[in-house]
């Protein structure tokens, strides 16, 4: 029997729920809280779609600027200068803390409102960020919905100014060079889309989880999807460890530790691609829990190989014959048709 239903929620971006049991170590530890035993960031991308004037120069004055490329309004990106005293005066995109009991997308507009002066509205996630609980970044793309551009005589702790920047960002001095692999990541998703539009989904969840498409596909395309087999088959969840030795270890981890465990031989899956995810603001006690439903492969040995036969009777491979949904599987899987998880 297969989770057909939990199936097409998880490729479609939804959601499913996570019950009470997880496959694998480490056995839960307790609830996910924000500033305890996790760190959740956002950040934004927005590019201008109606320039009424014509854009500030953000670099002091007296300033050598390069030339002006002259790129269409569209390709003015949304940058922030720092009011904190480690980094005051350099630029970034819009990015914060998120609070505990807010939601990802009202932390994402939180921040641009008090760094930019602008409301906005997500478009899909660019990337996922992490280094394990004790830091995970939701980059977005966005795309500005009213308010004003913050100017220097508004400066307050949260920003001196924002802009609308037309040139190369590198040549601005920035807070930090890590924002530029995310503005190419935005462009290029602008021109061609990966994947479908990715946001969070409101659904409880009290730990820090994910749920696997764990998908084997040989050179003839048959394809086969992993199984939980405790109850209900379903795809397996396994839980984030929040011991202090494990807080800035990977989300991988988890995925390693229970495909080593039911998979011979040692297994060598590749990358994590996010399908989609879900969290709700002040969820069971309070708790920040995250579940991302993630999709990753085990590369055959062979052109017409089958799956490693499982070590453990709490799994098995379910063979995917209905043509649809192997069709969507193969696709993500094939044009890694996801949200890049960058670890």
């Amino acid at each position: 029997e297969a989770p057909a239903v939990e199936l097409d929620a998880v490729l479609g971006g939804g959601g499913w729920d996570v019950g009470v049991s997880f496959e694998g170590p480490p056995p839960p530890t307790g609830p996910i809280r924000l500033g305890r035993n996790a760190c959740y960031v956002v950040l934004a991308v927005l590019f201008n779609e109606e320039v009424r004037q014509p854009p500030r120069d953000p670099r002091p004055a007296g300033t050598r600027c390069p030339p002006d490329p002259s790129p269409s309004p569209q390709d003015r990106v949304l940058l922030v200068q720092e009011a904190k005293p480690e980094c005051r005066g350099k630029w970034y995109l819009p990015a914060g803390r998120m609070e505990p009991g807010e939601s990802i997308v009202a932390a994402m507009r939180r921040e641009v409102k008090e760094e930019t002066g602008l409301e906005c509205e997500p478009l899909t996630l660019l990337a996922l960020e992490e280094r394990g609980p004790a830091w995970i970044r939701f980059a977005f793309l966005a795309r500005p919905t009213g308010g004003t551009l913050k100017t220097l005589e508004e400066a307050d702790a949260e920003s001196l100014q924002a802009a609308w920047w037309a040139g190369d960002p590198s040549a601005l001095p920035l807070r930090a060079p890590d924002i530029l692999p995310l503005l190419d990541l935005a462009a290029r998703y602008r021109r061609s889309p990966p994947h479908p539009p990715t946001l969070p989904q409101e659904l409880p969840c009290a730990l820090l989880c994910l749920r696997l498409l764990v998908a084997f596909a040989n050179d003839a395309e048959d394809l086969w999807v992993l199984l939980g087999t405790a109850g209900t088959p379903h795809l397996p969840v396994v839980a984030c460890g929040t011991s202090p030795a494990e807080l800035r270890r990977g989300l991988r981890l988890p995925v390693l530790r229970l495909l080593r465990d039911c998979l011979p031989p040692d297994p060598r899956p590749g990358p994590l691609g996010l399908l989609g995810l879900q969290h709700r603001a002040g969820g069971p006690g309070g708790a920040d829990g995250i579940c991302f439903n993630v999709l990753l492969s085990i590369p055959p040995d062979s052109p017409k190989a089958a799956p490693p036969e499982p070590r453990s009777p709490a799994f098995h491979w379910w063979r995917v014959e209905e043509e649809s949904l192997r069709g969507r599987i193969l696709q993500r899987l094939r044009a890694a048709a996801t949200v890049p998880v960058r670890s």
